[in-house]
């Protein structure tokens, strides 16, 4: 918990309420919580991630994102990619074979069900 205290210190725009960070969805928790284990393992520093994190809405706003807070957490997942490929932590190519995996994968199980990657979905 001391993480996410600190991750929310360091970047004010997080949406939150008095409990803490807030989600609409799992994969949101989840690319929250990786940004703050790679942080914790020392990948980048918290200035680093919000300049990271900050070019990449203007990206996405030049783009024509509306800003409406509902793309928020799409846009820590997109910096969370750029950085791992930046850092020499996996490729743009390794990054985008498992998200097509994980299409793949999700879209043979039904619903209800835990996702759970095959061989096969790397096909």
């Amino acid at each position: 918990m001391d993480a996410a205290v600190q991750a929310i210190d360091a970047l004010p725009g997080i949406p939150r309420d008095d409990g803490g960070p807030v989600f609409r969805e799992p994969w949101e928790a989840q690319a929250f919580a990786m940004a703050l284990a790679l942080h914790g393992r020392g990948l980048f520093t918290w200035k680093e991630w919000a300049a990271a994190l900050a070019d990449e809405i203007r990206r996405a706003q030049q783009g024509g994102d509306p800003d409406n807070g509902e793309t928020y957490y799409r846009h820590w997942l997109a910096t969370l990619e750029r950085l791992i490929a930046a850092k020499g932590v996996a490729t743009s190519e390794t990054l985008h074979r498992y998200r097509d995996a994980w299409d793949h994968a999700a879209d043979r199980t039904p619903h209800g069900l835990p996702i759970e990657l095959t061989p096969e979905d790397f096909t």
